[in-house]
């Protein structure tokens, strides 16, 4: 864990993870600022990309879509979002968020309480050959 920082921390300083899909970035968190009650970040989706889908275990997630529009898939269920509008995930709740727009998707998220472990915070229930598609 990161000792507890108290300045800002800029997109642009930290490095993409797009092992599930789009490029994920933890902006506040336990690694990056030594939170200890859950993590804040941004998705960025090209037009036509995906972010697999997952549950959380033990986190509640919060969305935000700041730039573009996408649909998030609740267990399933399309949910089409647009720049302006947020939606709760609740725990356990199978999700995908997909980027159904013209334009790249920016979407901010909140997901609390941590999980004990962070190997444990994330299940994953897509596999890798269905990820691409959108």
């Amino acid at each position: 864990m990161s000792e507890r920082t108290l300045g800002p921390v800029a997109a642009r300083d930290v490095p993409a993870d797009g092992r599930r899909g789009g490029e994920l970035r933890v902006l506040l968190g336990p690694r990056t600022v030594g939170s200890t009650s859950g993590f804040l970040g941004v998705a960025t989706l090209r037009p036509g990309e995906r972010i697999a889908e997952h549950y959380h275990p033990y986190s509640e997630e919060f969305l935000y879509v700041a730039r573009g529009a996408i649909t998030v898939d609740l267990d399933d269920r399309p949910v089409p979002l647009g720049a302006g509008e947020a939606l709760f995930v609740p725990v356990e709740v199978r999700h995908r968020l997909r980027n159904t727009g013209d334009e790249p998707a920016e979407v901010v998220f909140h997901l609390g309480p941590l999980a004990p472990r962070p190997e444990l915070g994330h299940v994953d229930t897509e596999v890798a050959e269905q990820r691409g598609a959108p």
